[in-house]
């Protein structure tokens, strides 16, 4: 059986900084060598999860020719072994720690050194 991996369009798999309405950044690099590397294991099923509009988000993932490595596109956080997002905390069991973590937090974007497109 296949684990199903739920990977975050914005900031994932795109050079995401800002929300804009009718608009999907270009493709982040090695996005498409990261997926196909995972569809072409046969160990994962992936689906695409964004608050984006549907329609927008299907024609981004064929005109960057990547479509056909989703299972689907959902907005809903469905049961899955992984959740590949840029806005996610990984919880540790400490709720203190994770109060910190809330505090601290900031996508990986926006912290300028460590960001590379």
């Amino acid at each position: 059986m296949k684990k199903r991996l739920m990977i975050d369009l914005d900031g994932v798999l795109n050079n995401y900084t800002k929300y804009e309405e009718n608009f999907i950044p270009e493709i982040k690099e090695g996005a498409k060598e990261f997926l196909e590397k995972l569809y072409n294991s046969e160990k994962y099923e992936l689906v695409l999860f964004t608050t984006r509009n549907f329609e927008l988000a299907q024609k981004w993932l064929k005109k960057e020719n990547i479509d056909y490595y989703f299972k689907e596109i959902t907005n809903l956080k469905k049961p899955a072994s992984i959740y590949i997002d840029d806005r996610a905390l990984k919880f540790n069991g400490n709720f203190n720690e994770t109060l910190k973590d809330i505090e601290k937090f900031r996508v990986y974007w926006e912290n300028k050194k460590n960001y590379a497109r």
